[in-house]
């Protein structure tokens, strides 16, 4: 199994080329960020895992930004978006600032996309929540278009362009990986344009049927990475068992100092499985 580090950045925790490093160094081969633009002020959409929403949802940094800070001081670790709310973005920028972290990290970049639960958020961007999850489909097909073709092109219901010239063109052929999150609701994008499953943590009686019912769709063995891992090994250990290839340890938002305690937690659970 391989590890990572799955984590919000804010402008109040530890610096992204900081965190990069460091997890870099303690063996680490993955680091996922969360992405939210804004927060509205006044929301209905209640908070999926009850009570308040936490301050660091309306404090994330832009995660392509954020990413190629980790990039430019690290060679190994791979940089991922968990998750890109790609239901709020242009698939034109979106492919070019992909395309962009895979060319300066040396095709490291991984896609992690989602479709997001913050209506009110998405709302502000012009997306309709009714349709959300037919746009994000619409947009993840015609950003392949744009990492693959010279001369790319779409037309959909959401997404319309005619041929266009988009570079760079990922290092990664035929393009860095997508990581699909999401619930089994989201089983037919995974199938459909995914190259792995990235599952929230959750317990292996509930995880294990999941994972054999998006294997019995897809007609493949999809790999999944598993978000927000506590840094249990008991827990670690039922996910090496159903064949989970990717655990991601969740990182609080907090200073350097404590930040570093924490990854040597996550690094000391780690080496117990290599």
């Amino acid at each position: 199994m391989k590890f990572g580090v799955s984590t919000f950045l804010t402008d109040q925790g530890i610096a992204p080329a900081a965190l990069g490093r460091a997890a870099e160094e303690r063996g680490f081969d993955s680091l996922f960020i969360a992405e939210h633009t804004h927060i509205p002020v006044d929301r209905r959409t209640p908070y999926p895992r009850g009570g308040e929403l936490p301050e660091m949802y309306y404090r994330t940094l832009d995660p392509f930004v954020a990413l190629a800070s980790v990039a430019s001081v690290t060679e190994r670790i791979l940089l991922g978006t968990g998750i890109a709310l790609v239901a709020q973005r242009d698939p034109l920028v979106t492919a070019k600032e992909v395309a962009s972290l895979d060319l300066v990290s040396g095709g490291r970049a991984v896609f992690g996309v989602g479709v997001g639960w913050n209506k009110e958020e998405m709302a502000n961007h012009g997306t309709d929540p009714r349709t959300r999850g037919r746009l994000v489909d619409e947009r993840l097909r015609a950003i392949r278009e744009l990492w693959t073709r010279e001369k790319a092109e779409f037309h959909g219901e959401f997404v319309d362009f005619d041929p266009v010239y988009s570079w760079p063109k990922p290092v990664r052929r035929p393009h860095p990986p997508i990581y699909v999150g999401g619930g089994e609701g989201a089983f037919h994008r995974v199938a459909a344009l995914g190259d792995a499953w990235l599952a929230i943590s959750a317990s292996p009686e509930e995880l294990g049927p999941q994972i054999e019912r998006l294997w019995s769709l897809a007609d493949r063995d999809v790999p999944v990475t598993v978000y927000a891992v506590p840094p249990d090994p008991e827990v670690v250990e039922w996910y090496a068992r159903l064949g989970v290839e990717r655990a991601l340890f969740y990182l609080p938002t907090v200073p350097e100092v404590e930040t570093l305690a924490h990854l040597d937690r996550f690094a000391e659970v780690a080496g117990r499985f290599r």
